[in-house]
């Protein structure tokens, strides 16, 4: 271990002195790296950055159930699966597509129109530009880089603005045909009970009654006390003989789908609200405002780094032109 740490100690040793007896070309490359960074970050264009933060709503909807779910309440955040949701309906190109013409975002970015590869250059710009996480606290922050300060917090608002927007009309995609079908079927419903009563009611004028009332019909006839009472009695009831089995299978039908048409209401309704209701499905934590400060570049980081970098690759490269020296003199 002795002679391990002694060896150790000797490469230090000659490293170090190396160093020293080269310690003017390093110091000139290094300074070199570091007034050629500076000059760099001096022609970088500044950006500024705007964020926004909101949280997902837990629910869409708003539910007619008499048991609804208390998780379900539209007061309620958004826990880690809404808060995914929202961060692909924020990355997805419904929102970019309008966030790009409503900025000009192609000609802001300064690609050519006539560029074959532009739409791809413009995707890269886009993601530089802005990008979208989630944060420790299950909140979702939008996060805005421009050179212009006003712009990057315009894009900010517009896209929290853009999330209602968005899955309003996804949820009305899929919510819209639903609501076509509930509302055909109550209609299918509500013409098959009003064909019904129709009937009933053209059987009623003919005399036929319930069957309370066919019991009643005997009774009366059973009564009467002069021919012309019998006879209309019994008229009656050989109408209700003939028709009566008819009536009571309709009175049936009847109070079976009015049963269905009351049981239905609760879907119709819930599908009517899920199709036109304009939902709020965020809540703004906060909106994105102005920057008075640049966010980037940091040009005091970027001269330490290149500065770093620079000591770094004057060593090796000095110990490089040595060690060349020396395998040429021993050839």
């Amino acid at each position: 271990m002795s002679t391990e740490a002694n060896e150790f100690e000797q490469s230090r040793d000659n490293l170090l002195l190396f160093i020293w007896k080269k310690r003017i070309p390093i110091l000139i490359i290094t300074l070199a790296g570091s007034i050629i960074a500076l000059i760099v970050s001096l022609l970088l264009t500044p950006q500024f950055r705007s964020t926004a933060i909101v949280f997902p709503a837990a629910t869409s909807t708003v539910s007619f159930s008499e048991q609804r779910n208390a998780k379900a309440s539209s007061m309620d955040f958004g826990e880690e699966e809404q808060a995914e949701q929202l961060i692909q309906i924020l990355q997805s190109s419904r929102i970019r597509n309008r966030v790009v013409e409503k900025f000009d975002l192609m000609n802001h970015y300064e690609i050519e129109q006539d560029d074959p590869n532009k739409y791809y250059k413009l995707g890269k710009a886009y993601e530089n530009h802005i990008s979208f996480q989630r944060t420790r606290y299950g909140s979702i922050e939008i996060e805005v880089l421009d050179e212009s300060p006003e712009l990057a917090a315009e894009i900010a608002n517009k896209i929290v603005d853009l999330i209602d927007t968005v899955k309003n009309e996804m949820v009305q995609e899929r919510t819209g045909p639903a609501f076509d079908i509930s509302k055909r079927k109550r209609e299918m419903l509500q013409v098959e009970i009003n064909g019904i009563l129709a009937e009933m009611d053209s059987l009623s004028k003919m005399g036929v009654v319930s069957i309370e009332g066919r019991a009643n019909l005997f009774s009366a006839y059973n009564e009467s006390k002069n021919p012309q009472d019998r006879a209309f009695f019994k008229d009656q009831i050989d109408v209700n003989q003939k028709f009566g089995a008819r009536f009571d299978g309709l009175e049936n039908l009847r109070d079976e789908r009015i049963i269905k048409l009351t049981k239905f209401e609760d879907a119709y309704e819930q599908s009517e609200s899920d199709a036109n209701t304009i939902f709020n499905h965020k809540f703004v934590v906060e909106p994105a405002v102005v920057a008075d400060k640049k966010f980037k570049p940091k040009r005091l980081i970027i001269v330490i780094l290149a500065g770093i970098g620079s000591l770094v690759f004057a060593i090796f490269l000095l110990l490089i032109k040595e060690r060349i020296a020396e395998l040429r003199k021993a050839a």
